[in-house]
């Protein structure tokens, strides 16, 4: 392929040299790309309450934040597409690391400190149910028949799973945890709500290194007023979660949510997270013993079913 930016030849050769035979590329499919993004956000919530054990909620998800900030700084000034954030995105940039990463991060570590990573996985993703009802509410967008038949399967999703027989609610812990978690979802909805109606002018993904320094800054300063100087019990294990949760899980998915959510579609991207609270919940269940209950599961299938309702009906519109 010619390169357009190539200045031109100031006369054709007579005779063209024979070209090497060009060394094949290897592309990765984009469902590839997809699961491995769904893998490793999955297996980010039993990592989280493994990380508990050694670090509290508050510096941990400093670290994390810190960590997976600075691989993108770098990776970002290594392109050459390291710049100072736009003013026009200054309001996305802080509603992103703010809301999204810092209270949801933040809020989802001190919530499992309460109940299992599972439920916590399953919980937070009830965030699509929470942006249909808020496109409703706030933006008034009237909600097609489809719309509306998900909200409500979300909604009964989300009052099984927590429902007296999904979890025991004479027990003030339990009950914290659980509220805290569906405070996460409502603040990732509302993100996404902002983000629906900005007018981007730099790449999401050359913002992201800022807005998780703008959630490491504040969770540093919190976790040292609340929790006190840094004190963890290292070990190799910790460092390798921490790299798992912070580099990995964090910088890795968002570079590929950020380049492949801009080539397929919303429908595509709607099913494939689906994934994720099945990867956290069977994962908890198998790396750290937790119990997939009857609620839990009868949660997952109607917070799938709904994502699936909604996600046919911005297919077909």
């Amino acid at each position: 392929m010619v390169n357009p930016f190539s200045p031109p030849l100031a006369s054709p050769p007579l005779v063209s040299p024979p070209l090497a035979p060009a060394r094949p590329r290897i592309r990765v499919p984009t469902g590839a790309w997809l699961g491995l993004m769904v893998l490793l956000w999955g297996l980010s919530w039993p990592a989280m309450k493994l990380c508990l054990d050694a670090a509290p909620p508050l510096w941990l998800a400093a670290l994390r934040f810190s960590s997976a900030g600075a691989v993108l700084f770098g990776l970002l000034g290594l392109a050459g597409r390291l710049r100072w954030p736009p003013r026009a995105d200054w309001p996305v940039l802080a509603s992103v690391g703010l809301l999204q990463m810092m209270a949801f991060t933040a809020l989802g570590l001190i919530a499992m400190r309460h109940t299992d990573a599972g439920r916590a996985a399953l919980l937070a993703y009830t965030t699509p149910i929470w942006v249909l009802l808020g496109a409703g509410l706030v933006l008034r967008e009237r909600p097609s028949r489809r719309q509306g038949v998900a909200i409500l399967l979300g909604l009964v999703g989300v009052a099984v799973v927590c429902s007296p027989m999904g979890m025991d609610w004479t027990d003030p812990d339990v009950l914290l945890g659980n509220g805290l978690l569906l405070v996460c979802a409502l603040c990732w909805a509302g993100v996404i709500l902002h983000v629906r109606r900005h007018r981007w002018r730099a790449h999401p993904l050359d913002l992201a290194p800022w807005q998780m320094l703008l959630a490491a800054v504040p969770l540093a300063v919190a976790a040292f007023a609340v929790e006190g100087p840094l004190a963890v019990a290292w070990s190799p294990r910790l460092v390798g979660l921490l790299v798992f949760i912070g580099p990995v899980a964090t910088s890795l998915c968002f570079v590929i949510f950020a380049t492949i959510g801009r080539r397929i579609d919303s429908f595509t991207m709607a099913n494939a997270t689906l994934g994720v609270p099945a990867v956290g919940l069977l994962s908890s269940a198998l790396l750290l013993g937790e119990r997939l209950g009857p609620a839990l599961l009868v949660g997952l299938g109607c917070l799938a079913a709904a994502l699936v309702t909604a996600a046919q009906d911005a297919r077909r519109a």
